[in-house]
């Protein structure tokens, strides 16, 4: 497990994969998730051994995925994205207000955010997932979050 080091504000957690642009991205994201009442997880490893950015549930149990692009580099080295679809309902890309729109993909949405916010900017489209799937993503998500808080509840475990 990678160490774990927290801003100066402790808000974002800091685990070397990402950079600060991605980072701050994230944490807009996170706060705009949270706000529209979306439990969230970055970082979430998928059974086919990818890792999605962030994975969010709404309280009705609709799981979003949101691919965090911090440059053009980053889009145009990035194929994986592709795989996340049958993990999820929906499918965003979230960037930075200055991150050309028109490179994105058609069929995603599109949320703009920078460290302190967020906004969608599209809406994405809606393609269920399984009811076997959605259990699986669900069981991964829960359980995740809760050894994450763990982790922080009880760090010299």
């Amino acid at each position: 497990m990678a160490e774990i080091e927290f801003s100066d504000n402790d808000l974002v957690i800091f685990d070397g994969r990402q950079s600060e642009t991605a980072a701050a991205i994230q944490r807009g994201t996170g706060r705009m998730l949270r706000e529209a009442g979306y439990a969230w997880v970055p970082e979430l490893p998928l059974v086919t051994g990818r890792r999605v950015d962030i994975i969010a549930v709404s309280k009705a149990g609709l799981i979003s995925v949101i691919e965090i692009k911090s440059s053009v580099a980053d889009f145009r080295a990035d194929n994986k994205w592709h795989e996340y679809r049958e993990f999820c309902d929906r499918l965003y890309f979230a960037v930075t207000p200055d991150l050309p729109q028109e490179i994105l993909p058609a069929d995603t949405g599109l949320i703009v955010a920078d460290a302190y916010g967020a906004e969608i900017l599209k809406e994405a489209p809606e393609h269920k997932v399984s009811a076997a799937r959605r259990k699986a993503v669900l069981l991964r998500f829960a359980r995740a979050a809760a050894l994450r808080l763990h982790d922080l509840h009880d760090p010299s475990f």
